[in-house]
């Protein structure tokens, strides 16, 4: 796991060096082993900042040249089939370095760039620069496990790992923000791909390949993207059950691959305890294994995982934060984001991250399981109110109100109150209101989202099957993609490489050609992965509530936090860079300090405001 940074010169001269190691000494944390720079002086600059995990030799570092000299790389990632992949190679392709880096470099020359890519299995960001045909590629993992951002205006090319590389290059850093990626970000509380926060600035999307030729032409393409249905679905629940576990057993095994320090993250639900489980599963000493509680009783799940931790067996080391050691953590966790981020577990994930650096290099995670497996609550409540939304508004209202008032919401919800399934899902991760937006950014009324953000943007729902589908891939390509950034941000300020066998490509391919009526279930949430971790850990205290590594931040922001919190998002000077009215701010601000859950709109402006001022330094 590492940072790249890239410069392609398409109709201008490339920026000194010494103004580019500037740059990319920006992401020093992501590899803190080894520096790593080339430059053919004309076209091209590449660096690279090491945190050698495969090959801890100099054989390992980047940028790498193909052993024909036509390909240079920057590669961040781990490829968990590369050595597979080796065994593929002609005879004569001898590679000397064991690091899967240098299994690319090869690929490149025997297949080319397309070929090479389809048949990677892992997580990857990366650019590979064609002498040959003067062409670069910008390439991310088909999961979008690692972010990949870049600024294009024409005449360069600007790529790296951290959107402050891109942001604070001169070519770029001058310019304006993105009114309607602002707008998403108020609402969303991130900056999804492909956008980026500044004009000219942008990121690869999830399992694209973006090339930009000598003549500054682009051309994108997806190469994977998660289907909608099964082509050729499993249709018996113990044909399923099966299925995963062996494809689980199987990505846990091979994500396991390091030549240092490997250990685990646990929590109380379902998803890590499992892989954790299986991790242990493959070694005979005990597993490091780290999680995080709180003070509250609503959001702590420690006593969970503890049980976890002793029934499988983990070298278990635990942290319960509260708001007075919050303040301590606040300001280290947020300066691990380099452009606005406002989901607030980012601090215990912070924290976690942080605790398990001190043992190990490599942590397993398991992010990916509730969108695979339909985890969420948001799942069952906007599936339960299939086929009424082809009603007239008024007839939908009364129904609401007579569901509610006889039968407490049993049968539909407040989701039925909007214009179709897309728009309810894509509220139900708005917790900034837009009318509260609107009063705050009176200009943004006229500012619509853009026009290719199309995360909700369903195609035609005949069935629930059809339903459940695109609820699926828009969690994929949207709230995941949020959990994913916040763990890369949080990881990675540690020197810490987090790896996700739930999204490893060959276990989602699995997961998703089981039939939606084997793998949902409305009664009983991730009820195959329920029924595997009752296999491996019976009399577990797995529930269907989701709590994760989170915190109680409303009432935190009421005790040790106030003055943080008030000393940034009070500061009109930075309300009025963004044209709010900071009266309104004021306003919310007083609203959670009487009582009033206002968390999330704080935590936005103040992750907003955070941004803008790192990025005056």
């Amino acid at each position: 796991m590492c940072g790249i940074i890239g410069e392609f010169a398409v109709r201008d001269s490339l920026l000194a060096k010494d103004d580019f190691i500037r740059l990319q000494k920006l992401s020093h944390l992501r590899g803190p082993d080894a520096q790593g720079y080339f430059s053919d002086e004309k076209n091209i600059q590449f660096g690279f900042n090491r945190l050698a995990i495969l090959d801890l030799s100099s054989k390992g570092m980047q940028p790498m040249h193909s052993p024909s000299g036509r390909y240079i790389i920057v590669f961040n990632g781990e490829i968990y089939n590369h050595l597979t992949l080796r065994k593929q190679l002609p005879e004569h392709q001898a590679i000397e370095s064991t690091s899967d880096t240098a299994t690319i470099c090869s690929m490149l020359d025997h297949l080319g760039v397309r070929e090479t890519v389809s048949k990677l299995d892992g997580m990857f960001a990366m650019g590979v620069f064609d002498y040959r045909e003067e062409q670069l590629f910008l390439i991310r993992d088909f999961a979008g496990i690692k972010p990949l951002y870049y600024g294009f205006d024409h005449k360069r090319v600007v790529f790296a790992s951290q959107f402050d590389q891109v942001s604070k290059h001169p070519a770029f850093r001058d310019n304006r923000v993105n009114a309607d990626v602002l707008k998403v970000y108020l609402e969303q509380h991130y900056v999804p791909a492909p956008f980026g926060f500044l004009t000219d600035t942008f990121q690869v999307r999830p399992g694209e390949i973006i090339c930009f030729n000598k003549h500054g032409k682009v051309h994108k393409e997806i190469y994977w993207e998660l289907p909608l249905t099964p082509n050729q679905p499993v249709k018996r629940l113990e044909d399923a059950l099966l299925l995963v576990e062996e494809e689980l057993k199987q990505s846990v095994k091979d994500e396991m691959l390091a030549d240092v320090p490997l250990g685990s993250f646990l929590s109380g639900g379902i998803d890590s305890p499992l892989v954790t489980c299986l991790a242990q599963s493959q070694v005979q000493a005990p597993l490091k294994a780290f999680s995080i509680g709180s003070d509250s009783q609503m959001h702590d799940e420690s006593e969970n995982a503890s049980w976890y931790a002793k029934a499988i067996g983990v070298d278990y080391t635990s942290l319960s934060l509260n708001s007075e050691a919050a303040v301590g953590w606040l300001q280290q966790a947020m300066d691990s984001l380099h452009e606005p981020f406002a989901d607030f577990s980012i601090l215990p994930t912070y924290v976690v991250s942080n605790l398990a650096r001190k043992q190990v290099t490599v942590a397993l995670s398991g992010d990916g399981g509730d969108e695979l497996f339909w985890g969420y609550e948001r799942f069952t409540s906007l599936e339960k109110n299939f086929g009424w939304h082809k009603l007239p508004y008024a007839l939908r209202y009364g129904l609401y109100g007579f569901d509610k008032f006889i039968f407490r919401n049993k049968h539909v919800n407040g989701a039925l109150l909007f214009d179709s399934p897309a728009q309810a899902h894509q509220s139900m991760h708005n917790r900034f209101r837009p009318a509260e937006v609107l009063s705050l950014a009176p200009e943004l009324q006229h500012v619509n989202y853009p026009a290719d953000y199309d995360v909700y943007r369903y195609p035609a729902l005949n069935t629930r099957t059809d339903l459940l589908g695109a609820m699926r891939k828009a969690e994929f390509y949207g709230m995941m993609q949020k959990t994913l950034r916040k763990v890369d941000a949080a990881s990675m300020a540690n020197s810490l490489e987090v790896r996700v066998p739930f999204l490893k490509k060959s276990f989602m391919e699995a997961a998703l050609s089981i039939d939606t009526h084997v793998s949902y279930s409305a009664q009983e949430k991730k009820l195959i992965l329920k029924r595997l971790l009752g296999k491996f850990l019976p009399g577990n205290p797995m529930d269907n509530v989701k709590k994760g590594f989170t915190i109680p931040l409303g009432d935190w922001i009421r005790q040790k936090l106030k003055e943080p919190f008030a000393d940034i998002i009070l500061s009109k000077r930075l309300s009025d860079h963004f044209g709010f009215d900071s009266k309104v701010v004021n306003a919310l601000f007083n609203r959670h300090m009487k009582g009033e859950d206002c968390k999330w709109p704080l935590f936005t402006l103040y992750s907003l405001y955070l941004w803008k001022l790192k990025s005056e330094e």
